[in-house]
């Protein structure tokens, strides 16, 4: 028994390679790591690692973080620059006892001291598309569609879980803004008795609800994934409506301890990706917010098509 769930179609490569991994008996720490780091390493994504859009100084910051579902062990890394895998770092950090989480200057200073590959993280592509932004600072400043952040839950033959993020965050944010999905609980929680669940969305308001941990808290009063994750998204939701009239993008997947999965969103339109030992072929999910329900089909084949030919034109 075995299986992966991850945030955005982005996660399809990364998923495609993690099914035969687990297949093969890797863990499921060694997985999720390997399949956010491809998501990190393709230029195209502009919301994820090599090509992520900048902050309002065209500074390309990076959040990261990772967890073991057995030890309860997690790592973070917020608002690093100039390295290329900051998940590997955040992975690095969960061996340390203290200092877990580091931001700015001391995360990057850790990462150099333990060898980590400095790069430039701001491509020409996400610089073209911060000058036109730029132009328009006049504007009120709205949450970009490009702040999408890849999360990841894994479970591996052996029962362990694992989960892990990666996100440039919001586009044309103010420097130094971590949002949720570096911070333990909101962007993600796993624990291998129970189950793990990542979050994406609007980070401010998905960290009102401590989403991630929320939905874990309800898999383990026993409720299944799909029952958490559409309890836990649409009573924040509708708390956030009542106290501040609106509510953010919210958008959950989770995996318990035995495979089955779940995901929600107040959105639509909303992708992510699936592989079990009962369904090895990593498939693309479309989930759209229906009343205080999730609705879910199979991504269609057009809707592939549109995803693969937009991502060629350097899309997401």
């Amino acid at each position: 028994m075995w299986g992966m769930i991850a945030t955005w179609s982005m996660s399809l490569d990364g998923i495609t390679a993690a099914s035969q991994a687990l297949d093969h008996n890797s863990t499921a720490a060694d997985t999720v790591v390997s399949a956010v780091k491809q998501v990190e390493d393709f230029p195209f994504y502009k919301s994820v690692g090599y090509g992520g859009l900048p902050n309002e100084e065209s500074e390309v910051e990076l959040d990261a973080a990772y967890m073991e579902g057995d030890t309860l062990a997690i790592g973070a890394v917020g608002g690093i620059k100039d390295f290329a895998n900051p998940v590997m770092i955040a992975q690095r950090l969960a061996q340390e006892k203290v200092n877990n989480f580091l931001v700015g200057a001391g995360a990057e200073k850790f990462a150099s001291i333990h060898g980590f590959q400095r790069k430039n993280m701001l491509t020409q592509r996400a610089k073209k598309l911060y000058e036109q932004r730029a132009k328009q600072l006049s504007e009120k400043l709205s949450p970009y569609s490009g702040h999408d952040t890849v999360g990841m839950v894994c479970l591996d033959k052996m029962g362990s879980m694992s989960s892990a993020t990666s996100t440039s965050g919001l586009f044309m944010k103010k420097a130094g803004r971590i949002g949720d999905s570096p911070i333990p609980g909101s962007g993600f929680y796993v624990d291998s008795q129970v189950g793990g669940a990542t979050a994406t969305g609007l980070g401010e308001d998905i960290m009102k609800g401590c989403l991630s941990y929320e939905i874990v808290r309800l898999m383990k009063e026993g409720k299944s994934p799909q029952k958490a994750c559409d309890q836990a998204v649409f009573q924040l939701d509708e708390q956030l409506r009542e106290r501040h009239a609106e509510a953010g993008d919210l958008s959950v997947v989770a995996m318990d301890k035995n495979g089955q999965w779940g995901c929600a969103t107040n959105i639509n339109d909303f992708s992510f990706v699936v592989a079990t030992a009962e369904s090895p072929e990593a498939t693309v999910y479309v989930a759209n917010a229906h009343a205080d329900q999730t609705k879910i089909e199979a991504a269609s084949e057009q809707w592939l098509e549109n995803y693969f030919a937009k991502r060629g034109a350097s899309g997401k």
